[in-house]
């Protein structure tokens, strides 16, 4: 089972320490088979707006875009993204940026122009998000916060054997409740179960057909 560090530690009051956690649960008998970043390293990539996109009048596939990076100036960057327009936001890798490929960015000339920088796709920052072209964020992500606070890819994927007779633990929260007990750590309040019992019905139906076999169900 794969888990988020970021998501399990959102149901505690305070931060956890990652090596003690990941510890106690191996020693637990929940073991920890791997542990690995979200993402690769790279740097200089920040939420930025486009502000305006034309055709580059040298290239019928490249745009010429004037994009907003949230440091109070304008840049020009030139893009060949068949998605790009004015308005959306988007990453940008900044001049001296590192891709996760360890490709560097610098301003360079295409076409005659010089471009700063590099509008960027999913696949461009090593995610896997399925989605050809550039990567369109929110509308209201922060322009200038960096790409990797924004969507949280510090975050730390762990990986845990979960053997049959702990299905406790095949959920955020009961494996928040095992570490809880496992390191002393305080969880936050959870909803009482009133709240649950008590939501409209979502209008699902069901009736068992073997009752020999299936005397009581849950959903």
């Amino acid at each position: 089972m794969k888990i988020s560090w970021y998501h399990l530690q959102s149901f505690f009051t305070a931060p956890l320490n990652k090596e003690q956690v990941l510890d106690r649960l191996t020693m637990a008998g929940l073991e920890v088979e791997s542990a690995a970043p979200l993402t690769k390293d790279f740097s200089g990539i920040v939420v930025a707006q486009v502000l305006s996109c034309v055709k580059h009048p040298d290239a019928d596939k490249l745009s010429l875009c004037q994009v907003n990076l949230g440091s109070g100036e304008e840049v020009t960057i030139v893009c060949g993204a068949n998605n790009v327009e004015a308005g959306v936001k988007v990453p940008c890798a900044m001049v001296g940026a590192s891709l996760p490929d360890g490709f560097s960015i610098a301003a360079r000339k295409m076409r005659g122009i010089t471009s700063y920088g590099m509008l960027c796709s999913a696949s461009e920052l090593g995610l896997d998000y399925g989605v050809d072209g550039l990567l369109i964020l929110a509308d209201d992500a922060p322009v200038g916060m960096n790409i990797r606070d924004y969507l949280d890819l510090n975050d730390t994927i762990i990986e845990l054997k979960i053997t049959p007779n702990r299905a406790d633990c095949l959920s955020y929260s009961g494996l928040a409740r095992e570490c809880s007990a496992l390191v002393g750590a305080e969880l936050k309040p959870e909803a009482p179960l009133t709240d649950y019992l008590t939501k409209p019905a979502t209008g699902l139906s069901l009736s068992v057909e073997a009752p020999e076999a299936c005397p009581h169900y849950l959903g």
